[in-house]
């Protein structure tokens, strides 16, 4: 897991990318993960493009989106929404932040959440 990298995507502004990145240093510390978040301002439509942002937050594990949507080319500058088991909301839960982050890392599900 040394090679691991996460990047959170944001722009200034934004109502949810400090709740997103806050849950996801608690579900890394709960999973006993040890990674830096690199936080990356996406703050104009231009940079957006350049980078695939499909909005704020976008949390990224080596390059790949931990969320991925389905095929998309409208990237842009706005706010993300998340399917989560409460409704669309800002940010992904403390959990689907767990279980996506066990995935990637190649530890089984566990059904030992608090």
């Amino acid at each position: 897991m040394s090679g691991l990298r996460i990047d959170l995507l944001y722009f200034e502004g934004c109502p949810n990318y400090r709740a997103a990145q806050h849950d996801l240093k608690q579900a890394l510390l709960e999973e006993d993960i040890p990674c830096h978040i690199q936080l990356i301002a996406v703050n104009t439509d231009e940079e957006a493009q350049r980078v695939q942002s499909p909005g704020s937050p976008t949390i990224r594990v080596n390059g790949s989106d931990l969320f991925p949507a389905a095929e998309r080319q409208d990237w842009g500058r706005g706010c993300r929404m998340y399917t989560t088991p409460e409704g669309l909301r800002g940010t992904p839960t403390k959990r689907m932040l767990r279980e996506a982050l066990r995935r990637q890392v190649g530890l089984p599900p566990s059904r030992n959440y608090r």
